[in-house]
């Protein structure tokens, strides 16, 4: 049975400095860009949801074990309050394309969310594009989507298809005094034009009936035309999460199969497709603290898991919630750690990136994983 080793660990970001400013660092993407060379995303700010939380990037040259800060990708809107989050993807022809958003913080006394609607902040989509590795950098290029959010969610990154569509995965979310006339909902944004329109957009997971919010939707490929979904299932009226939640697309994601369960209790889930059915997922444990790696079998339609293994923090105290919450806007400001991004190395290790509170500074940990 395969089973998953750590091999290696370390810092891609953590403040140098936090006796002097505070500086903690969420959400990392991470792209090879060659067998030495790897680039992260990761949004900077002094706390959680403030409003200096803007996009920096780091570079690897030695395959991932050290990294540098170089700056700024994007500080938001020179004339009215923002903070960004994005995710970074490498696409065919060697461009990076960061898919992100920008959120209006003009209320500077309020959070991202409403604690009496869960609703969002107003959120504009948009695309960087870089063609020299993350040098240097195109945009913001906003992106007009072809449904009513009113806001979004940003947790992964773009993913090109080989017939030339691009598919952006996100979900709906209410505004902030709770309107949301197409309902939370698991949808994914289609382009046809390499992300300058996005006219279509694809239905993925809608629990609405049964009162389930799926956020952090990944969606990877499997092989042929095959497609898998990946998200956190939220019981809004008991105030519990579910096991995460998957779907399949038969048809490179013109349509999708019907919610299944993956057995998996734990939140913002990340799938890395390892072929001949085998997937690998990081993902936030509900039934017991830290960070867990799962490995799992697709059988046709079917979820299979076979092994687990804990990858940071299973010892820890306070990681994990207790029982249903009745403020899903408190939980998230009390999050400990989250958000991995994974990518398959061509040694075919795996690199694993996430965002971690240690000595009560928050900064990106890598670690290399091994499957055998």
């Amino acid at each position: 049975m395969p089973e998953v080793e750590v091999l290696e660990t370390g810092l891609v970001y953590r403040n140098p400095k936090p006796h002097l400013r505070s500086v903690h660092a969420y959400f990392p993407s991470v792209v090879v860009l060659s067998e030495d060379e790897f680039l992260a995303s990761m949004v900077l700010g002094s706390a959680f949801e403030s409003i200096d939380c803007h996009i920096y990037l780091a570079r690897s040259t030695d395959s991932g074990r050290t990294w540098n800060l170089e700056g700024l990708l994007y500080g938001g809107d020179p004339n009215r309050p923002t903070s960004e989050t994005c995710r970074i993807s490498l696409v065919p022809g060697g461009e990076v394309v960061a898919f992100g958003a920008r959120f209006d913080r003009s209320n500077t006394e309020e959070g991202l969310t409403n604690p009496e609607t869960l609703g969002f902040v107003p959120t504009e989509l948009f695309l960087f594009r870089s063609g020299d590795g993350g040098r240097t950098w195109s945009g913001p290029e906003f992106v007009d989507p072809p449904l009513v959010g009113p806001s979004f969610e940003i947790c992964a990154p773009v993913l090109p298809l080989e017939d030339g569509r691009w598919l952006a995965p996100t979900s709906t979310w209410r505004g902030w005094d709770g309107e949301c006339p197409n309902g939370m909902k698991a949808i994914v944004l289609v382009s046809y034009d390499r992300g300058r329109t996005w006219p279509e957009y694809v239905d993925v997971m809608d629990g609405r009936e049964r009162g389930i919010i799926y956020w952090e939707q990944k969606i990877i490929k499997l092989e042929g035309s095959r497609l898998l979904s990946v998200a956190w299932a939220f019981h809004e009226p008991s105030g519990e999460d579910l096991p995460n939640a998957y779907s399949i697309s038969e048809d490179c994601g013109r349509s999708f199969g019907p919610v299944r369960s993956t057995g998996v209790k734990g939140q913002t889930l990340t799938p890395l497709y390892l072929g001949d059915g085998l997937v690998l997922s990081a993902y936030r444990r509900t039934d017991r603290p830290g960070l867990w790696a799962v490995l799992s079998l697709l059988e046709g339609d079917g979820w299979r898991n076979i092994s687990e293994a804990p990858i940071w923090g299973a010892g820890m105290e306070g990681l994990r919630r207790e029982g249903p919450t009745e403020d899903m806007s408190r939980e998230f400001r009390s999050l400990k750690f989250g958000a991995p991004s994974l990518v398959q190395l061509p040694d075919g290790d795996i690199f694993l990136a996430f965002w971690c509170v240690e000595d009560c500074v928050s900064n990106i940990r890598w670690f290399r994983l091994r499957v055998r």
